[in-house]
């Protein structure tokens, strides 16, 4: 008997990845609903890989950065727009009002700090750039089988994780 679990034929981490980032959208949803304001204290800080297939952001905010940004939408947005893969609203970086458009699946964490309430995911990024992804900045190991980690501080922020086989 071996300790090493089957290869699935089932793709479980996908299904995963995107049930969760439909609570994103829903959320997102919610705010559209209700006129584009946030209800009470809440706030979301969203992350999500700027390289990402149909990830639109504008030029200087691409060079400044090539890989990861967080956005926090809060008191200041508009036009939020939420679509069945995709989400956008307006923002303003130093002063200068910007639209952006960014894919679910290129969202790599959630987080509503006024609940104590986060989602991290794993980057879903086209082939190509899978060579260019440097694993030891995930903090993760992707050996064996899906993780999840609970948050050491008690709160409600979810890691599933779920190792690559090659």
């Amino acid at each position: 008997m071996t300790d090493t679990p089957p290869d699935s034929l089932i793709p479980y981490d996908e299904i995963v990845q995107e049930a969760l980032r439909a609570v994103v959208g829903r959320v997102l949803g919610q705010v559209v609903a209700g006129g584009g304001t946030l209800p009470g204290n809440h706030h979301f800080y969203i992350t999500f890989k700027t390289a990402a297939p149909g990830v639109s952001v504008p030029a200087e905010l691409k060079a400044r950065f090539p890989d990861e940004m967080t956005i926090v939408l809060q008191n200041k947005f508009w036009d939020l727009v939420v679509g069945d893969d995709f989400f956008g609203v307006g923002l303003s970086f130093n002063q200068i009002p910007a639209k952006l458009h960014i894919p679910f699946s290129a969202i790599t964490a959630f987080v509503d700090p006024a609940v104590d309430f986060g989602l991290q995911f794993q980057a879903m990024v086209a082939p190509e750039d899978e060579t260019d992804h440097d694993p030891d900045n995930d903090g993760a190991e992707r050996e064996g089988a899906p993780r999840i980690t609970p948050s050491e501080d008690g709160s409600n922020v979810v890691s599933v994780d779920f190792g690559k086989k090659k």
